[in-house]
C-alpha cells in the first residue's frame, strides 16, 4: 500500500530512477522484518524496525504529495493504527502514535529539500481512501471474530457440554443444577439441589464421592469419580433404577465465595461402561452355569459308569480264579486279564473323575483323623513298586524319624502320593530314580516326591494342573493317562488348606513339593498363636493360603 502511491506521486518530480530506487527500498525494509523474525525469532525487534521505516516512507509519501495540507497527510494514520493491530495494547498504539508526528515532522524537513515543486491535488485523496478499502475487511473479519467469542463467553457452560452441570459448596450442597438433568438423569433441577444427588447416589459410591468432595475442598484440582446414581425407572415402571455415570469435580482457582470455594461439577452418562459391567456379568454367570453343568454331568456319567466297571472286574476276578472251572485255552486266560486290567484302569480314571467333580463343586467328604504318615506312604510304596521295577526304577522312601502322627484325611494323602508317585513313574525313563521324602516343621507336615525324568519346560508349567491336561511331546505321545492326577492333587491340597509347589527343567527331572497342615484345626491354631507371640521382632512369619506356586 505505501509502495503505490509512491510510484505516483515519486516519478514526476524525482524520476524514474529514484522512484525505483524508493520502491525498492519499501519491499526491501518489509522483506527485512521479515527476515529478523525469521532468523531470530524475536518479533519485537522487526517490528520497530517496520515502524521506523514506515515512519521514513510515509513521511516521503506526504512530503511528495505537498505537505501536511495535502489530503495524503491522513495516511500518516495508518501508523498508531497499524501499532495498535499488531500488538492491541495501548502502549502499542501509543508507540504508533509518536511515530505518527515522527514523520509529520520529518516530511515538513523532507518537503523544501527532495520536493520543492510538490503541491496538494484532489487526487491525493485516493491515497487514504485505498487504505481505508485495505483495512475495512480486516476490521469487518475482526469484528466478526470478537462477535463469536463474546457469544461464547456468554453462552452458558450448560450448552456446551452434554451433561449436567451442577455447582455446590464446599460441604457437598449443590446450589443450582442446569436443565440438562431433565434429559439425562430425568429429574427436575431442583431435585438435586442441596443433598439432593448425594441421596441418590448409591450407597457403595458414596466414600468414593466424599473422598473426591474432601480433597477439592482442600485444594484446587480435579477429581473424577464413577458412580451409579437413582433415576425414574423406565416407562410403565413404578421402581427405580440406578445406571452407572462419571462424575467430575472441578475446583477453579477463581471460583470462590464469601463462603467458601464453589465446586462445579459434571454428571455424564457412562452407559457405555454400564453396558461392558452387564455384559461381563453375563459372561461370568454363563461361565459358572456352564461350569456346574459340565460337573454335575461328569458325576453323573461316573456315578453311571462305575457300576458296570466293578461288574465286570468282579466277574473277570471270578474267572481268573477258576471259580467258574478253568480255560480250555491259554489264550483265554490272557485276554480275561486284559479285561480285567482294562477295567481296572478305566474305573481308576472314573473315580478321579468323580473326585475332581466334587472338588470344584465343594461336595468332597473330607473326614480327618489321626494316622501315622510312613505307614500312608509305605503303602503306596507297596503298590507301585511293582510298576517301578517294570521300568527298572529305583523307588526310595527317606522320611524323617519324627515325622510321626499328621491329622488329615487319610484316604486323600495316600490319593495325593499315589498320583505324584505314578506320575513319577510313567515319565521317568528306564533306569532312573524316583524319591518320596518328608519331614515335620512345626505344625505342618511337609513331603515331596522327586525324580530324574523328562522334566517340564516353563511354558508346561503354566498349563499344568488343570483338568485334562496332558503334556505333549516325544516322550509322552506314548504314554496313557486323562490329565487328571496332578489336578486331583492340587485340589486335594487346597481342601487341607496347604501349598504346593512344582520345581522342574527339561531333562532334569521334576519335584514336587506339598506342605500339609499336621495338627487338627484346634490345636493348629493354638500352636500358630503360640509360635507368632514367641517370634522375634525382626523375624517373619510363613502364611500358608493354600496358593500353588510353579517354579522353572
Amino acid at each position: 500500500m505505501i509502495a503505490a502511491p509512491a510510484a505516483v506521486l515519486l516519478s514526476p518530480l524525482v524520476g524514474v530512477a529514484a522512484t525505483l530506487a524508493g520502491i525498492s527500498a519499501i519491499f526491501g525494509g518489509a522483506l527485512l522484518s521479515a527476515l529478523l523474525v525469521a532468523t531470530t525469532g524475536r518479533a519485537r525487534i522487526a517490528e520497530a524496525v517496520a515502524l521506523v521505516l514506515g515512519t521514513v516512507a510515509l513521511a516521503g509519501i506526504v512530503a511528495s504529495a505537498g505537505g501536511s495540507a495535502s489530503p495524503a497527510a491522513i495516511i500518516l494514520a495508518a501508523l498508531p493504527f497499524e501499532a495498535w493491530w499488531v500488538r492491541r495494547t495501548p502502549k502499542a498504539a501509543l508507540g504508533g502514535m509518536v511515530a505518527g508526528f515522527a514523520a509529520l515532522a520529518l516530511q515538513a524537513t523532507l518537503g523544501p529539500v527532495l520536493f520543492a515543486g510538490a503541491s496538494p491535488a484532489a487526487a491525493h485523496w485516493v491515497i487514504p481512501l485505498g487504505y481505508l478499502a485495505f483495512v475495512a475487511p480486516r476490521i469487518a473479519a475482526w469484528l466478526d471474530e470478537k462477535a463469536e467469542s463474546d457469544t461464547n463467553e456468554k453462552r452458558p457452560l450448560e450448552e456446551i457440554v452434554e451433561a449436567v452441570v451442577l455447582r455446590m459448596d464446599a460441604g457437598g450442597d449443590v446450589l443450582d443444577a442446569s436443565q440438562q438433568s431433565r434429559r439425562i438423569l430425568g429429574l427436575a433441577p431442583e431435585l438435586l439441589l442441596s443433598t439432593g444427588l448425594f441421596d441418590r447416589l448409591h450407597v457403595a459410591d458414596r466414600v468414593a464421592y466424599m473422598c473426591a468432595l474432601a480433597d477439592l475442598r482442600e485444594k484446587e484440582g480435579f477429581r473424577r469419580v464413577e458412580a451409579r446414581i437413582r433415576v425414574p425407572g423406565s416407562a410403565g415402571t413404578a421402581a427405580a433404577d440406578y445406571r452407572s455415570f462419571v462424575i467430575e469435580m472441578m475446583r477453579p482457582s477463581d471460583a470462590q465465595t464469601s463462603t467458601g470455594p464453589v465446586i462445579t461439577v459434571l454428571v455424564r452418562a457412562d452407559d457405555e461402561a454400564a453396558a461392558l459391567r452387564a455384559a461381563l456379568a453375563a459372561s461370568v454367570d454363563t461361565a459358572e452355569s456352564t461350569e456346574i453343568a459340565r460337573s454335575r454331568m461328569l458325576a453323573a456319567v461316573s456315578h453311571e459308569l462305575r457300576t458296570p466297571l466293578n461288574s465286570i472286574i468282579g466277574f473277570s476276578d471270578m474267572l481268573l480264579h477258576g471259580l467258574l472251572g478253568g480255560f480250555s485255552d491259554p489264550r483265554q486266560k490272557e485276554y480275561v486279564t486284559l479285561v480285567r486290567e482294562s477295567g481296572c484302569h478305566l474305573l481308576a480314571v472314573v473315580n478321579s473323575i468323580l473326585d475332581v467333580s466334587r472338588l470344584e463343586s465343594g461336595a468332597y467328604p473330607a473326614e480327618c483323623e489321626p494316622f501315622r504318615f510312613g505307614e500312608a506312604v509305605d503303602m503306596c510304596r507297596s503298590m507301585l513298586e511293582r510298576q517301578a521295577a517294570d521300568k527298572e526304577l529305583n523307588l526310595k522312601v527317606a522320611l524323617a524319624s519324627d515325622i510321626g502322627e499328621v491329622h488329615a484325611d487319610k484316604r486323600a494323602v495316600k490319593q495325593m502320593l499315589i498320583n505324584l508317585i505314578s506320575n513319577a513313574i510313567k515319565f521317568t525313563p528306564a533306569g532312573g530314580t524316583v524319591a518320596v521324602g518328608g519331614k515335620r516343621l512345626g505344625s505342618r507336615l511337609h513331603f515331596w516326591v522327586s525324580d530324574t525324568g523328562i522334566g517340564m519346560s516353563a511354558d508346561d508349567l503354566t498349563r499344568i494342573g488343570k483338568p485334562f491336561t496332558q503334556l505333549q511331546n516325544d516322550y509322552t505321545r506314548s504314554l496313557e493317562g486323562a490329565g487328571l492326577g496332578l489336578s486331583l492333587v492340587k485340589g486335594l491340597v487346597a481342601l487341607h488348606h496347604g501349598t504346593m509347589a512344582i520345581e522342574s527343567e527339561p531333562g532334569h527331572g521334576t519335584t514336587v513339593t506339598i506342605n500339609l497342615p499336621a495338627d487338627p484345626p484346634a490345636r493348629e491354631i493354638e500352636r500358630e498363636a503360640a509360635e507368632v507371640f514367641a517370634m522375634k521382632p525382626n523375624r517373619s512369619k510363613e502364611d500358608f493360603d493354600g496358593t500353588f506356586r510353579k517354579t522353572a
